[in-house]
């Protein structure tokens, strides 16, 4: 095969890919504006629990004196495709002040799972989601889990290291203990709420709620931050083989030049010999 063959199978291949790789940003920003829409209903649900947890607690506030947490457990809310950058090697260094601690790691990605497998306190790992549609199933899996640290481990508190979207850095987010930034000493409220159930079983289940609800708001946030990476690391990637392809198409047409050449030459001669 000539070097000018070999070279325009190189420049089919790399087409296909990039091809690929195109199609591949084209869903990823696709998701992005399906996860926009997503992302606006569920913070409006997130306030709502909010703003009936502080309602109540105003006439009930013996119930959010929770005990300090003295040991907590870390969920790590990685990606569970690549081409997104250094996505979850920054949750591995925010991670790090931790090493040190016996705190109980879930991680949620098989990208960051496969980082993580020698962890010494990892607890648990779980498939995250790809799509927006998938987080109700890793929820399904992933808060049974952290019930039974709560259980078995003692573990009472839980902080959320996450990417969030437009945000330098890891985010760090605690969800237990529930609603200690709505806890309000002096009510305003004159009358309490009407409830139909005990205000102890009432307020556990309230809690069950927001942290469903949360950690799908946290879990829609980064898929919306791993998707935006995904673009800019595909967009980077796609310029650079359109690059490439140009340097090896110029290096083919030259090619071609010279066989060209040669074969005028070989003409001519053929006809001087004639003469």
């Amino acid at each position: 095969m000539s070097r000018r063959h070999e070279l325009d199978q190189r420049l089919r291949k790399l087409g296909e890919i990039g091809e690929i790789m195109r199609s591949m940003k084209n869903l990823a920003l696709m998701e992005t504006r399906k996860l926009a829409r997503f992302l606006d209903a569920q913070e409006e649900s997130v306030r709502m629990i909010e703003a009936t947890a502080a309602d109540f607690l105003q006439f009930h506030p013996q119930l959010s004196l929770t005990p300090i947490a003295t040991k907590q457990t870390l969920l790590l809310v990685g990606s569970e495709r690549g081409f997104c950058g250094d996505f979850n090697e920054e949750l591995l260094n925010a991670l790090e002040p931790y090493n040190s601690t016996d705190s109980p790691v879930l991680a949620v990605g098989s990208k960051l799972c496969t980082k993580l497998e020698k962890y010494p306190t990892l607890a648990n790992q779980f498939d995250g989601p790809t799509v927006a549609e998938d987080v109700s199933k890793t929820l399904n899996f992933l808060i049974p889990s952290i019930g039974s640290q709560q259980e078995t481990q003692a573990c009472q508190s839980l902080t959320v290291l996450y990417h969030h979207s437009g945000i330098e850095g890891i985010l760090m987010k605690s969800l237990l203990p529930p609603f200690t930034d709505h806890i309000i000493s002096n009510p305003t409220l004159r009358f309490p709420p009407r409830l139909n159930l005990p205000p102890d079983q009432f307020f556990g289940e309230l809690v069950h709620h927001y942290l469903y609800a949360a950690l799908q708001e946290i879990f829609y946030t980064s898929l919306m931050a791993e998707n935006q990476r995904r673009i800019q690391h595909l967009e980077g990637a796609i310029q650079r083989l359109e690059e490439k392809n140009d340097v090896l198409a110029r290096q083919s047409r030259n090619l071609r030049q010279e066989e060209i050449t040669e074969e005028i030459e070989v003409i001519l001669l053929s006809v001087e010999g004639k003469v």
